[in-house]
């Protein structure tokens, strides 16, 4: 047997080994349970300030540990407030993800949210919503 041969076999053998092992690193990559949290914007999005909240909110996360795309998923609806039919369906839209938190940042969001977070057939509990504007 020549060097080049052994040393094919030693690589075939080593790669091997590596794929074998792959989906045992990817079940442990994959344990940490994704998180999701609905925002309910009581602004339209071309609203400066009300970006600059949800910025800063994300970055309070990521400060925590909580990167959005690893273990949080947002999903953000931007309600104008002059426009209360829009409100009511985005908070339907956020009901209906079902995530693990509601937080809305306006009293009419917050009352939005309210009128349609009854549990549905396949959701059991009542969805934990949280206002900013209740507690300023």
């Amino acid at each position: 047997m020549q060097f080049d041969e052994l040393r094919r076999r030693e690589f075939i053998t080593l790669i091997g080994g590596a794929a074998a092992a792959w989906p045992l690193a990817a079940q442990a990559q994959q344990a940490e349970h994704m998180r999701r949290i609905g925002l309910l914007m009581g602004w339209p999005e071309s609203d400066a300030e009300a970006r600059s909240e949800r910025a800063a909110f994300i970055q309070e996360l990521r400060k925590l540990g909580w990167t959005d795309g690893r273990n949080l998923r947002t999903d953000t609806r931007w309600a104008n407030p002059a426009d209360p039919e829009s409100m009511h369906r985005f908070a339907k839209e956020l009901v209906a993800l079902q995530p693990d938190l509601i937080l809305s940042q306006s009293t009419p969001a917050t009352a939005a949210l309210l009128q349609r977070r009854a549990p549905s057939p396949s959701f059991s509990g009542l969805l934990p919503i949280r206002s900013a504007a209740a507690s300023s």
